[in-house]
């Protein structure tokens, strides 16, 4: 688990990203867990955007995405998901 000040950090690092991923009208899948838990290993923190077509509450699907990429879910702001997981082989991002 993170500590709030390891979550403003990644915040933080994150306020600049635009969003990789967008989560639609097909809602979470294993596809898409895939596709994430792959880019959080090359950049350790990610946005992913809620279309409005999407069925599932913003709170179920970064549930969802965190618990499927193994990832820390750094925050939920909007339609937007910031998501954490420390990279095993290029860690860039030093918590403090």
């Amino acid at each position: 688990m993170l500590t709030g000040k390891q979550k403003r950090f990644l915040r933080a690092k994150a306020h600049h990203l635009n969003p990789i991923f967008q989560v639609g009208k097909g809602g979470v899948n294993a596809n898409l867990i895939k596709q994430i838990g792959e880019a959080l290993e090359v950049r350790e923190v990610i946005k992913v955007s809620i279309l409005q077509n999407c069925d599932e509450d913003r709170d179920d699907v970064g549930v969802a995405l965190s618990k499927g990429a193994r990832a820390e879910l750094v925050q939920i702001i909007g339609n937007t998901i910031v998501l954490y997981k420390e990279s095993r082989e290029n860690k860039q991002i030093k918590l403090p």
